[in-house]
C-alpha cells in the first residue's frame, strides 16, 4: 500500500510538473505570471503536496521562480539569457557530436542499437522539419524536444541529455511569447532537423558542423534583432 501510494503521488507530481511546462511553453502562462500552491491545486483538482513538488521541480528548472511570501512566478529570461543559452547549448551539441563520432560502445556509428536510435532520431526530425515548415509552434515544440532529447541520448550520457533538454526548453519558453505574434513566424523557425540527422548519417563532420552553425547563427540573429529592435517584453501578470 505505501508503495503504490509512493508511485501514484510520484506520478502525479510529474503530470502537473509536465500540463504546467506545457502551458508556459505555449504561452498561457505568461512570463511574471503569478500564482500559489493552493491556485493549482483547486485548478487540476488534487491535493497541495504534489502541487509544490512539482513546482519546486519546475524552480529547479529554471522555469519558476519561488517567494514564501507570495507563491510562485514564472521566470522571465532577457534577451542576453537567450544568448547565453544558446552559445551554452552549442557547446553541449559539440560534446554530443564529438561523442557520436568518436565515442565509445552503443554511441558508435557502427554499433546495431545506435543505427536502431538514428531512425527513430530520423522520424522524429521529419515530424519536427514539417511542424517548422508550416509554422505550427506547438507541435514544433514537442517535436523539437524529443529530437534533441533523442539525439543526445546516442552518446548514451543522461547528464548531457538532461542538460541540453534544460536549455532548449528555456530557449522555447523565451521566444514563443515573441513568436506567437510575428507575422513572419515561418521563417524564424529552423527546419534543418533533417539536414543533421542526414550529416550524421553519412558521418561527415564538416556537413554536421555547418549545419550546427547555421543553426546558431541563425538563432543568435534573431537575438540581435530583438535587441537592437528593443521591443517590449511579452505581457506579464495575470493574464490567462
Amino acid at each position: 500500500m505505501g508503495a503504490s501510494g509512493t508511485v501514484t503521488r510520484s506520478t502525479l507530481r510529474q503530470q502537473i510538473a509536465d500540463a504546467l511546462r506545457d502551458e508556459v511553453l505555449a504561452g498561457r502562462l505568461q512570463p511574471g505570471r503569478e500564482f500559489t500552491v493552493k491556485q493549482i491545486a483547486e485548478q487540476y483538482g488534487v491535493s497541495a503536496t504534489p502541487v509544490r513538488e512539482a513546482l519546486f521541480d519546475l524552480s529547479a528548472q529554471g522555469l519558476l521562480e519561488s517567494d514564501q511570501h507570495r507563491g510562485f512566478r514564472v521566470h522571465a529570461f532577457t534577451v542576453a539569457d537567450y544568448r547565453a543559452m544558446v552559445e551554452a547549448r552549442a557547446l553541449v551539441i559539440d560534446g554530443v557530436i564529438r561523442g557520436i563520432f568518436h565515442g565509445p560502445g552503443p554511441a558508435r556509428p557502427q554499433a546495431a542499437a545506435y543505427r536502431d536510435a538514428l531512425v527513430v532520431v530520423r522520424r522524429r526530425a521529419e515530424e519536427a522539419a514539417r511542424a517548422a515548415r508550416g509554422g505550427d509552434l506547438d507541435i514544433l515544440i514537442g517535436y523539437d524536444l524529443r529530437f534533441w532529447r533523442e539525439l543526445g541520448a546516442l552518446v548514451g550520457n543522461s547528464y548531457i541529455t538532461d542538460f541540453l533538454h534544460r536549455l532548449r526548453v528555456q530557449a522555447w519558453m523565451f521566444a514563443v511569447p515573441y513568436l506567437r505574434g510575428d507575422a513572419d513566424v515561418r521563417d524564424r523557425l529552423w527546419k534543418g532537423h533533417t539536414d543533421l540527422v542526414a550529416a550524421i548519417t553519412l558521418g561527415d563532420c564538416d556537413a554536421v558542423r555547418a549545419v550546427l552553425d547555421d543553426h546558431d547563427a541563425g538563432a543568435l540573429d534573431w537575438a540581435d534583432g530583438l535587441a537592437a529592435a528593443d521591443p517590449p517584453p511579452p505581457a506579464t501578470g495575470d493574464e490567462r
